[in-house]
């Protein structure tokens, strides 16, 4: 909280100078200025959209006073240190070069990474920041530090990309930093299958920045990490994925239930196949397409294990024609695997062959790679099935 007061009146300052020069003393030290744009850019994690909005023209601001100011000021390691967190929140690189580099007490590698990373040298910028340690600079200025690392090597090394991310939100709590970092963080963990981290993490950006301007971009990769994994495909703990997606809006909401029915129903989870289509039965209108195919994925989940009639009565009741194409095939081998598996067996007597044999037992599809070869070859999707299994 008395970090938090001290940066809004340092932007009090800041702002009241640009407005009256003359009459209002000026924030001279490059690392004051840094911090009055530091507690603008948290004030965008939580929701400020006037901060949102004013927060380029005040880089721009900082940027002009970067290049007036007195070149003895850069003999102060912390004015260094600012450059690089003004680098990495976004200030320019140009204004920065042009900056009285021989009088800055700073690491070259820190400066000359940030450079590399903002003007896009993406290996030059890893090369020169993997070493650096977060924990042994300044905690200003290693968040922003951990953060960039976490982008840098969120491809190349994941297991590093999450180690750094996690440094970014332990050393610059209720923050922009963090809440980046948490938005980076929960599409890596989705991949690695991660889910008691998933959800922690997931949690903690609902507990602290629901709000903010970037929420809707956490919301984004939350869904690419949870329907691009085998997360959501574990009936056990489907109850709180569940309690995950109550933060969505409904209509993403029913979105990711589909995609999570049809990833299931591909892969043979039955169980979460129908859990999933039930639930977008309860969030999908009357006569829409969302309706139909939560009908799709619900009835092939009942034919193919204890609900054999009911379950096929309400596959021949979809309406084909709002079906997207790519369902179609899936749909057609569905109901010909329920059909086979009611056929009379060849050597029986001709009053067997008229009476077909008892619903099935529970079926397995996953285990059941017969079945599979022959559905997916009926199905012609072996690209589309390769696709719902990328990790």
């Amino acid at each position: 909280m008395i970090r938090l007061l001290r940066h809004a009146a340092l932007l009090l300052l800041f702002t009241a100078a640009n407005a009256f020069a003359q009459s209002v003393p000026r924030l001279d030290e490059p690392y004051e200025l840094v911090r009055a744009l530091q507690a603008v850019q948290d004030g965008i994690s939580n929701g400020d959209t006037a901060a949102h909005n004013s927060h380029i023209a005040l880089i721009r601001q900082i940027g002009d006073k970067f290049l007036a100011a007195d070149p003895g000021v850069w003999s102060n390691p912390q004015n260094g240190q600012a450059v690089v967190i003004y680098l990495l929140s976004g200030g320019a690189p140009q204004l920065v070069r042009k900056l009285p580099r021989d009088k800055m007490k700073v690491d070259e590698r820190l400066l000359n990474g940030a450079l590399a990373y903002v003007e896009g040298r993406q290996e030059e910028a890893r090369e020169l920041l993997k070493d650096i340690k977060p924990r042994t600079i300044p905690s200003g200025l290693g968040g922003q530090v951990a953060l960039v690392q976490g982008a840098l090597f969120a491809r190349a090394e994941a297991s590093f990309a999450i180690e750094r991310l996690d440094e970014a939100r332990l050393l610059l709590p209720g923050t922009l930093v963090e809440e980046a970092a948490l938005r980076r963080e929960i599409l890596l963990v989705g991949q690695a299958e991660d889910f008691e981290k998933f959800e922690f993490l997931t949690l903690a950006y609902i507990r602290h920045y629901r709000n903010s301007i970037y929420a809707g971009d956490f919301w984004q990769r939350f869904s690419t990490g949870l329907t691009q994994s085998n997360l959501a495909l574990d009936e056990r703990r489907f109850a709180r994925i569940a309690a995950l997606l109550e933060q969505i809006d409904r209509a993403s909401r029913l979105t990711l239930y589909l995609v999570i029915a049809r990833a299931a129903m591909v892969r043979g989870r039955l169980p979460v196949t129908r859990l999933a289509g039930e639930r977008a039965l309860t969030l999908s209108a009357d006569a829409s397409v969302e309706r139909e195919r939560a009908h799709f994925f619900r009835g092939a989940s009942r034919v193919l294990t204890d609900e054999y009639d009911g379950g096929l009565a309400e596959l021949k009741a979809l309406d084909r024609a709002k079906l997207p194409e790519r369902d179609v095939p899936l749909l057609n081998a569905t109901v010909q695997l329920a059909l086979d598996v009611r056929k009379p067996f060849a050597s029986g007597s001709a009053a067997a062959a008229d009476k077909p044999p008892a619903t099935p037992a529970r079926l397995d599809l996953a285990s059941s790679t017969g079945m599979l070869a022959r559905a997916q070859k009926q199905l012609g999707e072996l690209e589309l099935l390769t696709r719902d299994r990328r990790p």
